[in-house]
């Protein structure tokens, strides 16, 4: 299992220090399997079987104090199954469709009948 910014979300770093691009602060799920690397730029079949418009909702962003004032980034969102399906990565993007991937994690499927939800809490600490 891992749980990376992956190599696009360095790249979202950098626009927002420079003023552009978008926050990232959209939640997405899937349901392939594989290990999350630096170079992913999807999810492992991410999947459309939510309660929200499109595949993707959009988390409460705030910073956190993990070492030092601040120094975390923080996405939490839930996302609610509208179908019978196995849960194993989610990521956040910097779009409601398509768009970067900022992080990416993979864990043992988490199997949902329709109506389950999953809350989900993405940091991104820089200290």
């Amino acid at each position: 299992m891992a749980t990376l910014l992956v190599n696009t979300g360095r790249a979202v770093i950098t626009n927002r220090i420079k003023g552009s691009g978008t926050e990232p602060n959209y939640v997405a799920w899937g349901t392939g399997a594989g290990t999350t690397g630096a170079t992913d730029t999807t999810l492992f079949t991410e999947s459309s079987s939510a309660t929200t418009l499109g595949t993707r909702t959009t988390g409460t962003s705030t910073q956190q104090t993990t070492t030092t004032t601040n120094d975390t980034y923080q996405v939490i969102g839930t996302m609610t199954s509208n179908a019978t399906q196995t849960i194993t990565n989610a990521g956040l993007f910097d779009a409601v469709s398509s768009g970067n991937l900022f992080i990416k994690g993979d864990f043992t499927g988490i199997p949902l009948a329709s109506g389950d939800a999953i809350q989900f809490t993405f940091k991104a600490s820089f200290s």
